[in-house]
């Protein structure tokens, strides 16, 4: 009987649609983040037997991203080896960190190492993306990328998928302040225009484009200038 092969993941919270860069830019957290456990089992079946945490969610794996994300991945690959997760909750749902995407990203890695690490960094990306569809409608990158890569990331473009991790010069910290209320995502974007105009759109692209090159050589003046927002906060 084959051995038993087991893996423990942490994937951070981050903080995404950073000012200006609504589903392009996002940095990781220290920290605080969510967990798994994933074991292999002998037979062609993906459970999740324990949620704990901060956060009461299903253990049905059809009801779950972790659960959800890892038989995709065996799916791709025809692998019947079945899984075991265990998922502890590091963040609360709706808490505006990127809860379902240090899931998501957590999963992935782990499903990812135990099969022998057969999938790319943009594939993992786009496997983490899944579960943000599941959980938000929509699957956008910007907080599963750098919950994945670290540090902070650029999302140059979804078709095809463009995953940059940006060079950061300037010496910065990020405080935290949660007021403690749920505000799920899928309600955020669903109130959102679908069209903007031309005017708003080149004073988003210069800010987006201010605040790159700010964080690139270290321009906190640069950076200051380019904290802007004229799109999407308004409306929320």
């Amino acid at each position: 009987m084959q051995e038993k092969q087991i893996i423990k993941a942490f994937a951070p919270a981050t903080v995404a649609n950073v000012c200006c860069g609504f589903d392009v830019l996002g940095f990781a957290l220290e920290n605080i983040g969510d967990e798994v456990v994933v074991q292999t089992l002998g037979r062609d079946e993906v459970i999740i037997s324990a949620v704990t945490g901060t956060a009461q969610l299903s253990k049905n794996a059809d009801e779950n991203v972790v659960g959800i994300i890892a038989k995709l991945m065996l799916k791709k690959l025809n692998n019947k080896n079945g899984l075991d997760i265990q998922l502890n909750k590091g963040l609360g749902i709706g808490s505006g960190l990127g809860s379902s995407a240090a899931s998501s990203v957590a999963i992935t890695f782990a499903v990812n190492e135990l099969l022998g690490k057969p999938f790319s960094t943009n594939e993992l990306i786009e496997f983490a993306m899944e579960g943000e569809r599941f959980a938000s409608g929509t699957a956008h990158a910007d907080n599963v990328a750098p919950a994945l890569l670290g540090g902070f990331t650029l999302v140059k473009s979804y078709e095809p998928l463009d995953v940059i991790s940006v060079p950061v010069k300037a010496n910065l910290f990020c405080t935290i302040v949660h007021p403690q209320v749920e505000l799920r995502t899928s309600l955020s974007r669903n109130i959102l225009k679908q069209e903007i105009s031309l005017k708003a759109a080149v004073k988003q692209s210069g800010n987006i484009a201010g605040l790159i090159l700010g964080l690139v050589q270290g321009d906190y003046d640069l950076i200051s200038r380019s904290l802007n927002v004229d799109i999407i906060e308004p409306q929320r």
